[in-house]
This record gives C-alpha cells, structure tokens and sequence, in this order.
C-alpha cells in the first residue's frame, strides 16, 4: 500500500503538466504550490499556536479545575468519614458509658430499696414486738386480776355458802388458803 501511495505521489509530482490544471483547478497547477505552501504553513502555524496557547491551556486549566475538584471532594469526603466515624465511636462510647451508669443506678437503687425495707421491716417488727409485749403484759395484768378478783368471787362465796350450811363463820384466812392451793392446782392444768 506505501509503494502504491509513493508511486502515485512521485508520477503526479513528476508530470509539468496535470490534467486537473487544464481543467481548471489551480491548487495542482505547480505554479501556485509555493503561494500555497506558504498559506498553508501560516493557516497550520497560526492554527497551531492558538491551539497551543490559548484552547489546550484553558482546557488544560478546566481539567486540572476539575481534577483539583474532585480531588477535594475526595479529600473533603475522607475527612467526613473521618469525623463521622469519630462521632460514631464517641457515640458508641456514650452509649456504653450510659449503659454502666444505668446498672449502676439500678444496682444502688436496688441496695438502697433494700436498706429502706429492711429498715422498715426491722422498725415494723420492732413495733410488733412491743405491742406483743405490751399486749402480753396486759393479758398478765389481766389474767393477774382475773386470778385475784376470781378467788376473791370464790372466797365471798365459800363463806356465803358454809355460813348457809354450818350456819357459822369460817376463818377467812383458812378459806384463802385453800381457795389459793385449789386455784393454784387449776392454774398448773391450764399452763
């Protein structure tokens, strides 16, 4: 294909005389080569440093823009994750830290509960205790004077009923005595 290209070139080069320049295209008649060499040196020169200087570097300049951009945003983005990590972790810490406090509250409210009803407990049986005791001096008192005023009751009526059978009167410290001995052998029996 090269050979072919470079025969072409050289037969058209060679020939003073083109076909197309009888026709009526100048641009191959090889007078007017140089006029247009020249033009089209100047045009590509000319395309050529505008392209050099003023599109390739602004477009240069909009992808380093653009490069720098996503550059930051990457970095930008980097350094959130960063932070959102940290905040992550501190809120985890937060979170266990509450946690800790929450069983320790419990745990001391639970013991503190527990003093408060024991404590409760303690006076409440205390309490009871006394009223026990106060209601089982009572009873005693009671049953001490139950004891006195029944022999009492018992001796009156002894005496009434062996004035109203004998017709005499008794010692009334011999009807105490054996009223006592009788109530003390009943009371033995009850205790």
């Amino acid at each position: 294909m090269k050979r072919f290209f470079v025969i072409f070139l050289f037969t058209i080069l060679s020939q003073s005389r083109l076909f197309a320049a009888e026709a009526g295209m100048p641009q191959l008649d090889p007078k007017y080569w140089a006029s247009q060499a020249f033009w089209l040196v100047l045009i590509f020169a000319i395309l050529y440093f505008a392209i050099a200087n003023i599109f390739i570097p602004k477009i240069k300049n909009s992808l380093d823009d653009r490069n720098d951009k996503i550059k930051n945003d990457l970095d930008e983005a980097k350094n959130l994750q960063e932070i959102s990590e940290e905040k992550l972790n501190e809120y985890n810490l937060t979170i266990e830290k509450a946690k800790k406090d929450v069983q320790k509250i419990l745990f001391e409210s639970k013991n503190k509960l527990k003093l408060d009803i024991q404590e409760k407990k303690d006076i409440f049986e205390k309490e009871i205790d006394k009223e026990v005791e106060n209601t089982q001096k009572e009873i005693n008192k009671l049953k001490q004077n139950s004891l006195n005023e029944i022999q009492n009751i018992s001796k009156e009526l002894a005496s009434e009923i062996i004035i109203e059978i004998s017709g005499d009167k008794l010692n009334e410290s011999s009807i105490k005595a054996a009223i006592a001995e009788t109530s003390k052998k009943e009371l033995e029996n009850y205790s």
